[in-house]
């Protein structure tokens, strides 16, 4: 019986997803530990979303594809009334209207949409599969503009790109001309003084700051000056577990969630930084296997974007607390410590599971 139990629990679940996320949440629970034990510790809380995120991932990973489809324009649908349901009623945190209080707790509209925008747009154009036209990606287009500018007007420019990239990523890989993809890129560039103008101060801080930290060393710049030292100062081998001294003398900011990297940075050194990168590249590489293989379009391209997305996290955190990058507030995946984040995070791959293990049943 508990042989038949074991089956059960491991079934529909991809190891070698399973392996390098586990690998990936060791270290981020070990090094939450280290940048919160001596503060307000956040390790217990970060076991528990842990553990949520993985019964999520293990639930989504029995429902098969086709199951998953139907729930792409309800949650797609539910994203959006909750955002705007943010934009008239949400709670004002540190200046920015971000979340929904339910009286016990508050959420993050704003998170569901990172999954259920290339759901949305992937059974979309699975369901036109057969006669794609234009006007087919200028509906898509349209679904993707009004989460997007919803979740930037809050302002939440970090989920935004998110949620962008991810949209992006499902419309591209449909099939989305070139001719176009060159109009939009050129439309871009020349909207940037016009989009400059729109940005709120603290965001063309952060862009100028990019450019010379030192400008404004105790404002903008501290963030970048302080994750940059963190991370030169770990060398080669880094300081040791609980050893790293910006980290426990408080210079670095937000150690625990945007900035966690420069906290394993000091550590682990270049060394354990090659370790990292190597599972993020073997868990984008799983991804688009994945992909590869899958029988429909909607699988396909829904694993895809969840690959993709992937790499834009790891890329633009890295970026960020390296100083190669304007600081928009994304998390370092299974890293950093999160609730609704994680969880989500933790969805996704349970969809990547879905596709992979369920792909032989899947009607081509």
């Amino acid at each position: 019986m508990f042989h038949r139990l074991r089956l059960r629990i491991a079934e529909h679940v991809d190891g070698p997803l399973l392996l390098i996320a586990g690998g990936l949440m060791l270290a981020g629970l070990a090094t939450v530990y280290s940048a919160t034990y001596d503060t307000n510790n956040r390790a217990l809380g970060q076991l528990f979303n842990l553990l949520v995120g993985v019964c999520v991932m293990w639930g989504v990973a029995q429902l098969p594809p086709q199951k998953l489809m139907r729930f792409a324009v309800p949650l797609y649908l539910l994203g959006v009334v909750l955002l705007l349901c943010v934009f008239l009623f949400g709670v004002k945190v540190n200046g920015a209207k971000r979340w929904l209080s339910l009286g016990f707790t508050r959420i993050q509209p704003s998170e569901i949409l990172k999954i259920a925008m290339p759901l949305m747009l992937a059974w979309y154009f699975h369901k036109y599969e057969s006669a794609l036209k234009f006007r087919h990606f200028v509906v898509a287009g349209l679904l993707l503009a009004v989460p997007f500018a919803l979740i930037a007007k809050q302002p939440d420019l970090g989920t935004a790109i998110l949620v962008g990239a991810a949209g992006f990523y499902v419309i591209f890989l449909a099939g989305l001309p070139w001719k176009v993809l060159l109009a939009m890129i050129v439309a871009g560039a020349s909207a940037a003084p016009f989009v400059w103008t729109m940005l709120h101060d603290y965001q063309r801080k952060r862009i100028l700051t990019l450019i010379d930290p030192t400008t404004d060393p105790l404002g903008s710049g501290y963030h970048i000056i302080q994750s940059t030292i963190a991370i030169g100062s770990g060398g080669a081998l880094g300081k040791g577990w609980l050893g790293g001294t910006q980290t426990h003398l408080e210079f670095i900011p937000e150690r625990h969630t945007d900035f966690i990297f420069a906290v394993f940075s000091e550590e682990r050194g270049l060394l354990g930084n090659i370790v990292l990168l190597a599972l993020y590249t073997l868990l984008i590489v799983r991804g688009t296997m994945i992909a590869a293989n899958a029988p429909t379009l909607f699988s396909r391209l829904m694993a895809s974007s969840i690959a993709l997305s992937f790499f834009t996290y790891v890329f633009v955190n890295m970026g960020m607390v390296s100083g190669i990058l304007p600081v928009v507030g994304v998390p370092l995946p299974f890293m950093s410590y999160g609730g609704t984040a994680l969880v989500m995070l933790f969805l996704a791959l349970g969809v990547l599971m879905s596709i992979q293990t369920h792909r032989m049943l899947v009607k081509k």
